[in-house]
């Protein structure tokens, strides 16, 4: 069993940034990701990392602008989100898969509650 704590999100102007955490509560080692997901469009896959190696991976659409990280003595994983865009605007969802890395929304079985990033013009 996985249990997922997001906290973070707001309203922020073109430019500005942001920090989410998620805390990741599990007995089992694991991939945690963001994935977030725009009004009207799919979820979309932002950044993942593992949590054993601390290896990352990131979508295209955010690399250089966004940070995935973790803390070990804190269970938390965090997003750093700068330079954000009004087309970064979406619910945020911290999720959780037992294993490897994966880029592939469906490979998550794990979700948070999720927590709207909004990004002004």
């Amino acid at each position: 069993q996985v249990q997922l704590v997001e906290s973070g999100g707001g309203l922020v102007q073109a430019g500005g940034s942001l920090r989410l955490s998620c805390g990741a509560f599990s007995r089992y080692p694991m991939t945690l990701s963001w994935i977030r997901q725009a009004p009207g469009k799919e979820r979309e896959f932002v950044a993942a990392i593992v949590w054993s190696s601390g290896g990352t991976s990131y979508a295209d659409s955010v690399k250089g602008r966004f940070t995935i990280s973790r803390d070990n003595a804190k269970n938390t994983v965090y997003l750093q989100m700068n330079n954000l865009k009004p087309e970064d605007t979406a619910v945020y969802y911290c999720a959780a898969r037992i294993g490897g890395a994966s880029t592939l929304v469906s490979g998550y079985d794990y979700w948070g509650q999720g927590t709207q990033v909004t990004v002004s013009s």
